[in-house]
């Protein structure tokens, strides 16, 4: 999608003006450290899912100003004619790190960090936000579902409700990543492989003189892959007789089976326990209940614990808008400069706490317990320390520095990996079958408290007592 159109001027206006400023004034070539980084997780959840890699990949790799970009910014009667000329010949040549796609992360910790000159370091901040804040925004919707439906299947189903055609497109990807199985949207299955699914809508019912023509003539073309929709009229008056009787008819006698049924309105719990009975007393037990209509995680979970008898879910605008929480809120902010060789760490203060920064350059490396497997923290540390895991090692909360626990048998594993050096990409990128692998096994290593809708277990992201001390230099010399 990002390689055929050229995203280099989708930047805010000031990373322009900016950059021409740090041009002209000679600091454009100063070396920045910038981190991306978000401050709360959507829908109040415990934890969110990175995704968006790949595209930050295909548009850093594709950087560049053609003639008609460079005319808008001269007719704008602002830039620096030598600046301009600098733009014309750009070569994006920064160290880029990222956290790999389909990983939880939590709050304050980098997803990305960018290394190099100024100029280049701002002019990227507003595209790699978009990338990063809508796909992880819709893969952790996403995943939340996906665990509501306690392991029946979930489709994206949304494309027509998304916010434009790339939302459409890049969000089947981030749900296939979370763990939706298939997508309603075609191209995305072009394009990325994620398996497209569909089968009818009410406008073939009522093209046809009755039902019941409606489901045999359908039934004929995809005998083997028959599922049907029996909403449109009345689903246990008509619906569900008339496919009962398609099955018998026309599905059986090829040698196949149906594959099943699918409800877009109603009383969803009361509906599938109806139609679950009939089938299995027809003899088509095997048959699965598709349902969907405006669902979401809650929904899901209310209609399973009221003995909702549903085989999978499509789920449309509620997970393609992340309607109940439509905005991750990654930012972009400086955590340092070089000065002679040595990184100059760099904070931003604010009276909101949840808006002070953590300066330098960093890695996040999180804690597992060797005997559960499961994740115990995160520690953020200056980048080019060591977690020595066949030792023991202290965490304490970097607010209440009081709090503490020692962990032992523990494996520390970075986090965050190297996908530019000098410009050039040097990640090999997982396929999206592997990253949607990934992101099962990763989230399987988060505890059930943290993974709970309503008041998850708030999981550690510490510092480590140099990257602490750090930090707290800095504030107490601001603050003075």
């Amino acid at each position: 999608m990002l390689k055929e159109q050229n995203y280099s001027m989708l930047a805010d206006f000031y990373e322009f003006t900016m950059a021409n400023g740090y041009f002209k004034n000679g600091t454009g070539e100063k070396v920045c450290y910038f981190d991306l980084y978000f401050r709360s997780v959507p829908d109040d959840g415990g934890f969110a899912i990175m995704a968006g890699t790949e595209q930050v990949v295909e548009y850093l790799s594709n950087l560049k100003f053609d003639e008609g970009d460079i005319e808008y910014l001269r007719s704008r009667n602002l830039f620096d004619e030598q600046f301009l000329r600098y733009l014309a010949n750009f070569k994006f040549s920064c160290d880029v790190w990222a956290m790999p796609e389909g990983t939880p992360v939590f709050p304050n910790e980098p997803l990305v960090i960018v290394k190099g000159p100024a100029i280049q370091a701002q002019l990227v901040e507003t595209m790699l936000l978009l990338l990063v804040n809508h796909q992880t925004l819709i893969a952790t919707k996403t995943n939340r579902i996906v665990r509501a439906a306690e392991g029946r299947a979930v489709m994206e189903f949304g494309s027509r409700r998304a916010h434009g055609a790339s939302s459409a497109i890049l969000g089947a990807r981030a749900a296939y990543i979370a763990g939706c199985i298939g997508t309603a949207n075609t191209l995305s299955d072009e394009l990325y492989g994620i398996p497209a699914i569909g089968t009818m809508a009410h406008s073939w019912v009522q093209m046809f003189p009755t039902e019941y023509d409606a489901f045999k003539a359908y039934a004929e073309v995809y005998p083997d892959s028959c599922t049907l929709l029996i909403d449109t009229y009345n689903v246990l008056k008509s619906g569900l007789p008339n496919a009962i009787k398609v099955f018998k008819e026309v599905i059986l006698p090829t040698g196949h089976r149906p594959k099943g049924v699918r409800i877009d309105s109603g009383d969803i719990t009361y509906l599938t326990k109806k139609i679950r009975k009939e089938l299995d007393k027809e003899g088509f037990e095997d048959c699965g209940i598709v349902v969907s209509n405006s669902l979401d995680e809650y929904i899901i979970r209310d209609t399973l614990s009221h003995g909702a008898q549903i085989n999978s879910f499509g789920v449309g605008e509620r997970l393609i808008t992340a309607r109940s929480w439509p905005v991750f809120g990654g930012v972009y902010k400086l955590v340092g400069v070089e000065e002679n060789g040595e990184v100059v760490p760099k904070i931003k203060i604010s009276e909101n706490p949840a808006k002070i920064t953590t300066p330098d350059f960093k890695q996040v490396y999180r804690l597992y317990d060797n005997e559960t497997g499961k994740a115990i923290a995160d520690v953020m540390t200056l980048y080019n320390e060591e977690i020595d895991d066949s030792q023991p090692y202290e965490i304490f909360d970097p607010v209440h520095t009081w709090k503490r626990k020692t962990v032992t048998n523990f494996t520390a594993r970075k986090l965050l990996v190297k996908i530019f050096e000098n410009g050039e990409k040097v990640a090999n990128l997982p396929t999206l079958s592997e990253i949607r692998k990934y992101c099962a096994e990763q989230v399987e290593t988060i505890w059930d408290e943290v993974k709970r809708f309503e008041n998850p277990h708030t999981y550690y992201v510490d510092l480590s007592p140099k990257l602490w001390e750090v930090k707290n230099n800095l504030l107490q010399r601001y603050s003075k």
